[in-house]
């Protein structure tokens, strides 16, 4: 589905499932609010070549309207945008930039976890050779030690402020014992406040910078990963600070058609739940 008519200035694609897994590509207008005017294109499939060939049936006029579009970090979006959208800015989402960094801190509580587990093995190994009953090892709050990385999950993912008293407690006695888990969550909140706060590009180019280089002192392969994704896509991530744009319409665009979607108990007739989707919102 084309609508070229509903093209603006600052638009937002990304991909979602229709039904057993099979991908579109959605283009929307921000202005259209998730309401008419909003569905600029709706692409079956992720192929950039071909979502590329599709999108420029659009006269060129229209697409040089088109000042900046948000996206997460996919390389073939970039690539869709870059040929399709020559004149717009791309931003990436911020929200997928801290999203890779939490991953990133969850791989290195799941390493402790396993490490954990190994140690409550060997220890049960040793009480059954030397005849004893084990007693798992517990903290001041109760926890085991697997109990205590699998229950700050969430802890590592939300701010200081919002932690109740029992996650406060437990926040305390994980950073005791892995004290290295205190400093990349103090880096995801430092991470958080750059990009709260109102920095100018250039301003925050020096900010972000500053905390690159305090996380390449971190000795974990997963923390690399997230640099290199970093370093490859540093000036479109820093598009953000221009205008300040998410890619939060993208994603609650998303979740209203996969509620749509739930209405009908899923979709057994994809063409006609296009055509309906096309009526409430193109």
């Amino acid at each position: 589905m084309l609508y070229p008519n509903n093209i603006g200035p600052s638009l937002a694609i990304d991909e979602t499932a229709l039904s057993c897994g099979e991908l579109y590509t959605i283009v929307t207008n921000k202005a259209g609010r998730g309401g008419k005017g909003t569905i600029v294109a709706m692409i079956r499939g992720t192929k950039s070549e071909e979502i590329i060939e599709i999108l420029r049936m659009i006269p060129q006029r229209l697409r040089s309207i088109v000042r900046e579009v948000t996206l997460d970090l996919s390389p073939t979006m970039m690539k869709i945008v870059r040929r399709v959208f020559p004149k717009a800015m791309m931003t990436n989402d911020r929200f997928h930039v801290q999203r890779l960094f939490y991953e990133a801190i969850d791989d290195l509580r799941i390493l402790y976890r396993w490490m954990a587990r190994d140690l409550e093995n060997e220890e049960i190994k040793r009480c059954k050779e030397e005849g004893i009953e084990y007693v798992p090892y517990r903290y001041r709050n109760g926890d085991t030690r697997k109990q205590l990385l699998a229950r700050s999950k969430h802890i590592l993912t939300k701010n200081y402020t919002k932690w109740t008293d029992t996650q406060r407690e437990r926040a305390n006695i994980l950073f005791e014992v892995h004290p290295e888990l205190e400093r990349v969550y103090d880096l995801s909140m430092q991470l958080t406040q750059i990009y709260n706060y109102h920095y100018q590009k250039n301003v925050a180019r020096t900010k972000l910078a500053q905390w690159y280089n305090e996380v390449e002192k971190l000795d974990y392969g997963c923390f690399s990963t997230v640099l290199d994704t970093m370093s490859n896509h540093y000036e479109t991530i820093l598009n953000y600070f221009i205008n300040r744009e998410t890619n939060a319409f993208a994603e609650s665009f998303n979740s209203k058609v996969k509620a749509f979607r739930s209405q009908f108990r899923g979709v057994r007739d994809i063409p006609f739940f296009i055509f309906r989707l096309s009526k409430l919102c193109a």
